[in-house]
């Protein structure tokens, strides 16, 4: 079915010079949009003001400064109020977070995301109920994910939530709380290519996930019969695929924004790199997930990845909602289109008004959490009316 929303224009900024990036951060930061929503307006004023370069490294040891000021807050409050300190290291998380953003391609940037890392695992730490840090073997290494469960809960129904491009797992399990007000255990994962990932995108990254599955099967406080992937973005990609390749573990796959077909095409990706709807470095970040440099070798390694060309579209498929907007600059509303004529059985929402992942000023992604993604999941998973 689909659900088209009644929406107003939302139209996107052009090319920026400096100026202009320190005017777009501010609407962002004011707006609470994306990736610098949840920095604080005084933070970023602080940094727009002291930064007079693009330069990368210039803007990331900026914000590093000011994540430093949270967490010596937070190491200073950890003994005498543990609610203060857990919100500033929540703080110094999103400002060290927002220095790598949105991939470790400098001194700088690689040196702050393991601090990001460690700021938001004392985080989690004082969180109610707490994050656990689990490791599941993968061949020789280990996937690095984040589980929380509803408190009491035995045999919890579970979304398994995917980073994206330049999001984290860290980015999944902020949003955590909405997952275990509604009874659903969330556990957060980087995706293949990304952050503590330990495959690159490479044919068979989706065997990660497989491994994923079998240690869920093991865990006497999650329900494997209960298990929904969902991916964000780019790991929509993974979503789309896990709905087919492990359809029979899972009880549907919501696939948010993500590519699938067109997208992975020279005459799209090609101009959809300059998209100012991306706020930069789309192409360092997306050449980085590829393992490549240049322009010219993403888009010839792009189109092995189309889930049409590998031949994974046409088979049975878990239930499947797809989410996005139509005026989606970076992902094309296309691969929407694809997987809904497809699995015509899918549930499908587009804002006509929206951009990527839907987002407009009607539509924050908050709004779209709430009122289409979570109340599929919570009927998805067999939660009680109170949880729709």
């Amino acid at each position: 079915m689909w659900f088209i929303p009644d929406t107003d224009n939302n139209p996107y900024r052009l090319g920026r010079s400096l100026s202009e990036l320190k005017i777009e951060l501010m609407r962002r930061v004011r707006g609470d949009l994306m990736p610098i929503a949840g920095v604080p307006e005084a933070d970023a004023q602080t940094v727009i003001d002291s930064v007079d370069t693009l330069e990368r490294d210039a803007w990331a040891q900026a914000w590093t400064a000011r994540g430093d000021l949270h967490l010596q807050r937070a190491d200073a409050l950890i003994h005498t109020d543990k609610t203060a300190a857990r919100e500033a290291y929540r703080l110094a998380w999103r400002l060290f977070h927002y220095a790598r953003w949105p991939v470790e391609n400098t001194p700088i940037k690689r040196h702050v995301y393991p601090r990001a890392l460690a700021a938001f695992r004392n985080y989690g730490r004082l969180l109610e109920p707490v994050m656990e840090m689990v490791r599941i073997p993968y061949h020789n290494q280990v996937i690095t994910a984040y589980l929380r469960v509803p408190e009491g809960q035995n045999k919890a129904p579970l979304v398994i939530g995917i980073s994206g491009l330049d999001s984290r797992k860290e980015d999944v399990m902020a949003l955590g709380d909405a997952y275990l007000a509604r009874g659903m255990a969330l556990l957060a994962i980087d995706m293949p290519g990304t952050g503590e990932a330990p495959v690159a995108l490479a044919a068979g990254a989706d065997r990660m996930f497989s491994a994923v599955l079998d240690w869920v099967a093991g865990r006497d406080n999650l329900d494997a019969s209960r298990v929904v992937v969902q991916g964000r973005s780019w790991s929509g990609h993974w979503a789309a695929m896990l709905a087919v390749t492990e359809r029979e573990r899972l009880r549907g796959a919501v696939m948010h924004g993500g590519p699938i077909h067109h997208y992975f095409q020279p005459q799209w990706l090609a101009p959809s790199l300059e998209s100012h709807e991306y706020l930069y470095d789309y192409l360092p970040a997306t050449a980085a997930l590829f393992n490549v440099e240049t322009l010219d070798e993403v888009l010839m390694a792009a189109p092995a990845y189309s889930l049409q060309m590998r031949g994974v579209l046409g088979q049975r498929s878990a239930p499947l909602l797809l989410i996005n907007g139509a005026l989606d600059s970076q992902i094309p509303i296309a691969d929407v289109e694809l997987l809904a004529a497809t699995y015509p059985q899918s549930t499908v929402w587009i804002n006509p008004e929206g951009g990527h992942m839907g987002r407009s000023a009607a539509w924050s992604g908050k709004r779209i959490f709430s009122e289409v993604t979570a109340p599929w999941l919570a009927r998805t998973l067999n939660l009680s009316p109170a949880a729709w």
